[in-house]
């Protein structure tokens, strides 16, 4: 009688910090779902994206499209390109692959969207959620456990209760401190430029990455004659192509990134940031969990650090909808130990695809000898495939 009590004296059943895609997307996945949520946001609601395309792009694979479908959120077409080929290769040619979506069973690869426009879209979708509360500036302050609850403190004097608290406010997150739960770091010494452009050519439904000795260039096709360039380099290279003009960076990437993207005809956009891993030490506690770049920070070179916050927030929203107490330890375990073993794996991959290609000869030829191997079997590039699209390889279509 006591335990009913408590439950029905619960804000939510399900508090989630921070409403950025990951935390939006697994409030709406719940809502939709009929679960009470909380959404607590440091800032305000996002506003609709218009204008040229944000410099924040991501890939959606197969999974996480799913996930996102399953909480009724629809997304702007028109802002959004899917893919269908994947082409990667070595700077001098000896080492390349083309996967092809067909190939592979699937009808593409996924799409690439603006981060502001996933997260509007499920902000959209969450207004229409009654099960959905979402609060605006504020942030958490402290949080405990009581009894079948757990308990947070806001900035704004506010305090709310629920059967399960989830950290989804990115690398930094402060309900992760609070939790007193640590994390492992790692420097690649490497800074990403993120350059918007638009070209002569028509970019459409093929995303390519091409390795270099100093890191991989990539290229990431949005609507129309628009294009999304990573250009992985030293962190005093990077600085000091910052500092060009929109003339002599166009002469730049025109120079150095591979003939198939054509000829520039405007720098849109451009920033730069470092890479660095970042990795939780412990995915749960008491009644709390983490997910999303709260718990791990990967290597941005395979495209996957949103997709594998998803597939957190899916595995999670799967456990809570099915199970009697979102916040059961038992549960919150299951979590824990499939979404570590799966982000161990991302994170061991993407480590061994930067240092195989950038580091010294002897890993360079091995790895453009995977490259040359993976062109060559079918199957297993079937395989890579799915597992990057978050699908099991070995289950029946």
């Amino acid at each position: 009688m006591q335990g009913s009590d408590q439950r029905t004296m619960r804000d939510h059943d399900v508090i989630i910090v921070g409403g950025g895609m990951v935390g939006a997307a697994l409030a709406a996945r719940l809502g939709n779902a009929g679960q009470s949520v909380g959404l607590i946001e440091q800032g305000d609601a996002p506003a609709a994206p218009e204008g040229d395309y944000d410099l924040r792009i991501s890939s959606l694979n197969a999974r996480s499209l799913t996930f996102i479908n399953a909480s009724g959120t629809q997304l702007p077409e028109e802002r959004c390109c899917p893919f269908r080929h994947i082409d990667v290769a070595n700077q001098d040619g000896t080492g390349h692959s083309l996967f092809s979506a067909a190939d592979s069973g699937m009808e593409d690869f996924g799409i690439f969207v603006e981060n502001r426009t996933l997260q509007y879209a499920l902000w959209q979708r969450l207004a229409d959620l009654p099960g959905v509360t979402c609060y605006t500036q504020c942030a958490p302050i402290s949080t405990l456990t009581t009894g079948e609850a757990r308990l947070i403190e806001l900035d704004n004097g506010k305090t709310l209760t629920a059967a399960l608290i989830v950290g989804a406010d990115g690398a930094r997150s402060t309900l992760r401190e609070l939790a007193s739960i640590g994390v492992t770091h790692y420097d690649y010494h490497q800074r990403a430029m993120i350059i918007n452009v638009e070209t002569e050519l028509p970019q459409q439904d093929v995303s390519w990455q091409v390795f270099t000795p100093t890191g991989p260039m990539a290229m990431l096709p949005l609507p129309g004659q628009r294009a999304s360039l990573v250009w992985y380099d030293s962190d005093e290279a990077t600085k000091t192509r910052e500092k060009l003009d929109d003339d002599a960076l166009k002469t730049d990437i025109e120079d150095a990134f591979p003939e198939r993207l054509g000829k520039l005809t405007r720098i849109v956009a451009r920033a730069s940031f470092p890479i660095k891993r970042q990795h939780a030490k412990r995915y749960i506690g008491k009644r709390l969990a983490l997910i999303g770049d709260a718990a791990h920070v990967v290597h941005p070179l395979a495209g996957q650090g949103l997709n594998i916050g998803l597939h957190d927030a899916d595995t999670l929203a799967e456990i809570i909808i099915h199970g009697r107490d979102p916040g059961d330890y038992l549960n919150l375990l299951r979590f824990e130990c499939q979404r570590r073993a799966a982000n161990q794996a991302m994170i061991a991959a993407t480590d061994s695809f930067h240092h195989l290609f950038t580091g010294a000869k002897p890993l360079r030829q091995l790895g453009d000898l995977s490259l040359h191997i993976a062109e060559r079997i079918p199957f297993a590039k079937r395989m890579m495939m799915q597992q990057a699209n978050g699908l099991n390889p070995f289950k029946r279509r």
